[in-house]
């Protein structure tokens, strides 16, 4: 996990609040923008008008001869509580963490999409992810639940079949948890509103991104506002 960013000089205010412009007035992609977007050459932005926003946009880029080219974009939702600095976030408030995250692994109820390259896990009917904080799984996928992990602060991941159809795990407080932060926070399916602070999209353009992303580009998502603490339009001095 990378520390949200932070504009060093003035805020960068000409990505406006309509969500669907991922790039600056003055038409320079959203990636060129920003301090740092995770060393690979692939990368998702996600990116809402204000922190307080459950709507926003998604968008995902090659780097290709040296520039950042758009492949592709959707509506987003985030969480209904907004976007907060990834962090500073209290699990259980349903807000979508702000920051650079890597993409550690695909997975859905459905099979993984013609063309998908990331490592892909299929959900199955013991399949959890553990958000219990006294366990020694917390924010981690399980196959049966560990005797410390509590059945009623995790989450039995075929219970969403429409939502984790298709998903992809992004890694906030994934390699060294912190307890309490948050766990289970995925790029997933559309369910009927915002989500308990993850990304979601149309089930058309995930399936589209599970087939462009490449795990040999390290691919990463970028998720903030386009000013403030939650900067995604960071610049360096």
């Amino acid at each position: 996990m990378r520390p949200v960013l932070l504009l060093a000089a003035a805020l960068l205010t000409a990505v406006t609040a309509a969500p669907a412009a991922p790039a600056s007035a003055a038409g320079v992609p959203l990636p060129e923008q920003m301090a740092d977007t995770g060393g690979g050459s692939q990368l998702i932005t996600a990116q809402a008008p204000r922190t307080g926003a459950t709507r926003g946009r998604v968008t995902w880029w090659d780097r290709r001869g040296g520039r950042w080219v758009k492949v592709g974009s959707a509506a987003a939702r985030f969480g209904s509580g907004g976007l907060v600095d990834g962090g500073r976030r209290t699990q259980g408030t349903s807000t979508t963490p702000t920051g650079v995250y890597d993409l550690p692994y695909a997975f859905g109820t459905a099979p993984a999409p013609a063309g998908t390259r990331t490592g892909y896990r299929r959900i199955t009917p013991a399949s959890w992810w553990c958000q219990d904080t006294a366990s020694r799984s917390y924010n981690r996928w399980v196959e049966g639940l560990p005797r410390d992990c509590r059945a009623g602060r995790s989450e039995r991941l075929a219970d969403y079949r429409t939502q984790y159809g298709h998903g992809l795990v992004i890694g906030y407080n994934y390699d060294r948890p912190v307890r309490g932060r948050g766990a289970g926070i995925f790029l997933h399916v559309n369910g009927k509103g915002a989500t308990e602070g993850c990304v979601s999209v149309p089930r058309r353009a995930m399936g589209r991104i599970l087939a462009w992303a490449d795990p040999r580009r390290a691919p990463h998502i970028a998720i903030g506002t386009p000013s403030g603490r939650t900067a995604i339009t960071a610049v360096t001095g």
